[in-house]
């Protein structure tokens, strides 16, 4: 039996087609943080079981959601993720197998940008944990880049699982500029600091991983916008960091 954990705000758009890919489930839950749009509504029509919470952050609000589950093997996507149909299989016989001795499974993420794979700059293959047993884990609790942790044993399968990263550069901006905030004050709390030269020398470390190491020129003008937000990201994220460090500084 599987369940699928969701956590959604003001999703109207992206959700149904998230909500549909995952028919095949037994469960879905989907926590929604006060929504204003049609989110609880589509929801709902779709035959999901929804719960209103307040936000809690990233991690703590998918915890809630795998906690809420009814069955111990859980699903955990976002609402502009999908799982296509050979996905789907995998995962329907990858359950009705042996799994004792598994505790979680990771799959391939394809990124996409004004609908297009990004096949490069970092975004394939980004392997993230998603199909998670909810006894043998939990999520650590961390302002970005929230992750599973089990001390078990994590397998990665051979399936994709895709992601609408971002619909226009509008979208990459704002992302940009919350992550660089929360993880600068998640840097902050773990007493780290920023100079003058942090953020150039890790902007420009960001733009030449990104771009050459990552081979991000061969996606074209998209590889090139994804460098320069990854620079920008990094290179605002110490900048805030050292404003941070600054203002305890001088009280």
């Amino acid at each position: 039996m599987l369940s699928v954990a969701i956590i959604t705000k003001n999703e109207e758009e992206r959700l149904p087609d998230c909500l549909k890919s995952v028919h095949f489930a037994d469960e879905i839950v989907v926590i929604d943080s006060e929504s204003t749009d049609r989110t609880v509504e589509i929801a709902k029509s779709l035959g999901a079981r929804v719960i209103i919470e307040p936000w809690k952050g990233y991690a703590l609000q998918k915890q809630s959601a795998v906690d809420q589950c009814l069955f111990d093997w859980v699903l955990i996507l976002d609402a502009d993720e999908r799982i296509p149909t050979a996905t789907s299989e995998i995962i329907l016989n990858t359950l009705g197998s042996q799994v004792e001795k598994i505790d979680a499974f990771g799959f391939r993420r394809k990124n996409f940008l004004h609908g297009k794979w990004i096949k490069h700059c970092g975004w394939y293959p980004e392997y993230i944990i998603r199909l998670v047993n909810r006894k043998r884990g939990s999520f650590i609790d961390r302002s970005v880049h929230e992750r599973w942790i089990t001390e078990g044993t994590v397998k990665r399968l051979d399936a994709d699982i895709e992601h609408i990263s971002f619909r226009n550069y509008s979208e990459m901006i704002t992302k940009m500029q919350n992550y660089s905030t929360l993880a600068a004050k998640e840097l902050f709390n773990n007493k780290k600091t920023s100079n003058s030269f942090s953020p150039f020398i890790h902007g420009t470390w960001m733009f030449f991983r990104t771009y050459i190491l990552e081979l991000g020129f061969l996606d074209g003008f998209d590889g090139l916008m994804i460098s320069n937000m990854n620079a920008g990201g990094s290179f605002l994220k110490y900048a805030k960091l050292k404003e941070l460090t600054e203002k305890t500084r001088n009280g």
